[in-house]
């Protein structure tokens, strides 16, 4: 499958909208800073980890009160699959799966990069810090562009 985008928009306020798409489906939402701080770091390792391994399975929580994401990545060969399931609530009784992607692990990285890029590129701009209710990521960002040149 081709054609993977990616989109974290500046945040405002400890939300930020996200958007993934790619020729077979689409998802977006926003996403609050809180519960789980450390998403965007935590993210940007995985996504080093795809990176620098073989095989890897990771899965990420993500959130939007009082709604919850686990991003599940899978990665064999240079192939990964990304999947996305929805819980309505915290308890996670019920989960859905509301995106799919699998791709070259290169591509599929450089879409990431490209929009932490953009977010990195903007962060004064943007007053980052202060909108997301914490600092950008910057090591853990300069190691995933390290291992992805």
């Amino acid at each position: 499958m081709r054609n993977f985008e990616v989109s974290f928009n500046s945040p405002q306020c400890g939300w930020m909208s996200i958007g993934f798409e790619n020729d077979e489906n689409a998802f977006s939402s926003t996403t609050a800073h809180a519960p789980h701080e450390r998403a965007l770091s935590e993210l940007l390792q995985i996504l080093t980890r795809l990176l620098e391994t073989g095989e890897f399975d990771g899965t990420l929580l993500w959130n939007r009160n009082p709604e919850e994401f686990d991003f599940v990545f899978a990665k064999k060969d240079d192939e990964v699959s990304f999947e996305i399931f929805q819980y309505p609530t915290e308890k996670r009784l019920e989960k859905e799966s509301v995106f799919k992607h699998t791709g070259q692990t290169g591509e599929f990285c450089e879409a990431f990069h490209q929009t932490f890029r953009q977010l990195y590129e903007d962060r004064e701009t943007d007053e980052f810090q202060s909108n997301w209710k914490q600092p950008f990521p910057f090591a853990d960002f300069e190691k995933f562009e390290s291992k992805l040149r």
